[in-house]
Protein backbone atom coordinates (compact mmCIF):
# COMPACT_ATOMS: atom_id res chain seq x y z
CA UNK A 1 0.00 0.00 0.00
CA UNK A 2 1.52 3.42 -1.02
CA UNK A 3 2.19 5.56 1.78
CA UNK A 4 0.95 9.31 1.46
CA UNK A 5 3.70 12.45 1.28
CA UNK A 6 2.74 14.71 4.23
CA UNK A 7 0.89 17.74 2.69
CA UNK A 8 3.25 20.65 2.34
CA UNK A 9 2.73 24.47 1.99
CA UNK A 10 2.62 24.28 -1.58
CA UNK A 11 -0.30 22.36 -0.80
CA UNK A 12 -2.24 25.06 0.68
CA UNK A 13 -0.75 28.23 -0.23
CA UNK A 14 -2.58 30.61 -2.63
CA UNK A 15 -1.04 30.89 -5.48
CA UNK A 16 -0.21 34.26 -7.31
CA UNK A 17 -0.55 36.76 -4.52
CA UNK A 18 -0.85 40.35 -5.72
CA UNK A 19 2.59 41.71 -6.82
CA UNK A 20 3.74 44.60 -8.35
CA UNK A 21 7.36 45.25 -9.23
CA UNK A 22 9.83 47.59 -7.48
CA UNK A 23 9.31 50.68 -9.86
CA UNK A 24 5.64 50.62 -9.70
CA UNK A 25 4.27 53.60 -7.79
CA UNK A 26 2.68 53.89 -4.23
CA UNK A 27 -0.16 55.04 -6.41
CA UNK A 28 -0.43 51.44 -8.03
CA UNK A 29 -0.64 49.75 -5.18
CA UNK A 30 -3.30 52.14 -3.93
CA UNK A 31 -5.24 51.26 -7.03
CA UNK A 32 -4.82 47.27 -6.01
CA UNK A 33 -6.30 48.17 -2.42
CA UNK A 34 -8.91 49.73 -4.00
CA UNK A 35 -9.86 47.29 -7.04
CA UNK A 36 -10.09 44.55 -4.87
CA UNK A 37 -11.13 45.06 -0.97
CA UNK A 38 -9.98 41.70 -0.10
CA UNK A 39 -6.27 42.35 -0.93
CA UNK A 40 -4.53 42.65 2.30
CA UNK A 41 -0.85 43.48 0.94
CA UNK A 42 0.86 43.90 -2.03
CA UNK A 43 4.32 42.10 -2.66
CA UNK A 44 6.82 43.79 -4.45
CA UNK A 45 9.09 41.99 -6.40
CA UNK A 46 11.90 42.18 -8.44
CA UNK A 47 14.41 40.51 -10.81
CA UNK A 48 12.07 37.77 -12.31
CA UNK A 49 10.14 37.39 -9.04
CA UNK A 50 12.33 38.12 -6.25
CA UNK A 51 10.51 38.87 -3.18
CA UNK A 52 11.82 42.51 -1.93
CA UNK A 53 9.12 43.40 0.30
CA UNK A 54 5.54 43.90 1.08
CA UNK A 55 3.30 47.15 1.14
CA UNK A 56 0.01 47.22 3.43
CA UNK A 57 -2.57 50.30 3.67
CA UNK A 58 -0.59 51.18 6.82
CA UNK A 59 2.62 51.10 4.53
CA UNK A 60 0.69 53.93 2.38
CA UNK A 61 -0.94 55.93 5.00
CA UNK A 62 2.21 56.19 6.97
CA UNK A 63 5.16 56.24 4.18
CA UNK A 64 2.78 58.26 1.12
CA UNK A 65 -0.16 60.11 2.83
CA UNK A 66 1.21 60.93 6.50
CA UNK A 67 4.67 61.81 4.98
CA UNK A 68 3.06 64.34 2.44
CA UNK A 69 4.63 62.41 -0.37
CA UNK A 70 2.72 62.42 -4.14
CA UNK A 71 1.91 58.84 -4.36
CA UNK A 72 2.47 59.19 -8.17
CA UNK A 73 6.34 59.81 -7.45
CA UNK A 74 6.97 57.59 -4.46
CA UNK A 75 8.56 53.80 -6.15
CA UNK A 76 7.62 50.67 -4.23
CA UNK A 77 11.10 49.85 -3.96
CA UNK A 78 11.17 52.89 -1.65
CA UNK A 79 8.54 51.86 1.00
CA UNK A 80 8.43 47.78 0.32
CA UNK A 81 8.83 46.35 4.19
CA UNK A 82 11.16 43.57 4.18
CA UNK A 83 9.52 40.44 4.92
CA UNK A 84 9.69 39.64 8.64
CA UNK A 85 9.53 36.21 7.73
CA UNK A 86 8.68 33.46 4.32
CA UNK A 87 8.22 30.19 4.23
CA UNK A 88 9.66 27.55 1.66
CA UNK A 89 6.99 26.23 -0.40
CA UNK A 90 8.28 22.36 0.48
CA UNK A 91 8.11 22.81 4.25
CA UNK A 92 5.40 20.09 5.82
CA UNK A 93 1.82 21.91 6.25
CA UNK A 94 1.73 20.87 10.01
CA UNK A 95 4.96 22.40 10.92
CA UNK A 96 4.13 25.72 9.14
CA UNK A 97 0.73 26.20 11.03
CA UNK A 98 2.94 25.64 14.03
CA UNK A 99 5.05 28.53 13.40
CA UNK A 100 2.22 30.66 12.21
CA UNK A 101 0.91 30.07 15.81
CA UNK A 102 4.03 30.14 17.69
CA UNK A 103 5.06 33.73 15.82
CA UNK A 104 0.92 34.60 15.91
CA UNK A 105 1.08 35.35 11.68
CA UNK A 106 -1.76 35.60 10.16
CA UNK A 107 -0.35 34.66 6.35
CA UNK A 108 3.29 34.63 5.26
CA UNK A 109 4.98 34.89 2.41
CA UNK A 110 6.04 31.53 0.36
CA UNK A 111 8.99 31.44 -1.71
CA UNK A 112 11.26 28.90 -3.66
CA UNK A 113 14.66 29.80 -4.30
CA UNK A 114 13.69 33.14 -3.63
CA UNK A 115 10.98 33.92 -5.84
CA UNK A 116 7.53 34.56 -3.94
CA UNK A 117 5.30 31.70 -5.33
CA UNK A 118 2.32 32.44 -3.23
CA UNK A 119 1.28 33.13 0.03
CA UNK A 120 0.35 30.79 3.41
CA UNK A 121 -3.13 32.06 5.46
CA UNK A 122 -3.22 30.64 8.99
CA UNK A 123 -7.42 30.55 8.52
CA UNK A 124 -6.86 28.28 5.19
CA UNK A 125 -4.20 25.90 7.00
CA UNK A 126 -6.56 25.60 10.20
CA UNK A 127 -9.60 24.89 7.76
CA UNK A 128 -7.00 22.68 5.56
CA UNK A 129 -5.79 20.65 9.12
CA UNK A 130 -9.08 20.48 10.16
CA UNK A 131 -10.56 18.55 6.96
CA UNK A 132 -7.90 15.92 7.52
CA UNK A 133 -8.58 14.75 10.71
CA UNK A 134 -10.13 11.47 11.12
CA UNK A 135 -13.75 11.53 12.96
CA UNK A 136 -12.93 10.97 16.51
CA UNK A 137 -14.63 7.03 17.44
CA UNK A 138 -17.05 6.64 19.43
CA UNK A 139 -16.60 4.40 22.44
CA UNK A 140 -18.34 1.05 22.68
CA UNK A 141 -21.18 0.86 24.89
CA UNK A 142 -19.87 -0.14 28.39
CA UNK A 143 -16.15 0.84 27.40
CA UNK A 144 -13.67 2.89 29.67
CA UNK A 145 -12.94 6.23 28.32
CA UNK A 146 -9.83 7.66 30.25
Amino acid sequence: MPTMSPETVRDAMVPEPTTLAAAASAQDAGRCFADNGEVRAVFVTEDGGRLLGVVTRKTLVREVVAAGREPSAVSLREIAEPPNFTLDAGLELESAFRFLEEQDLERVPVVEDGRLVGVLSRAVVQRRLAEDEPPEAEPEAGSLVL
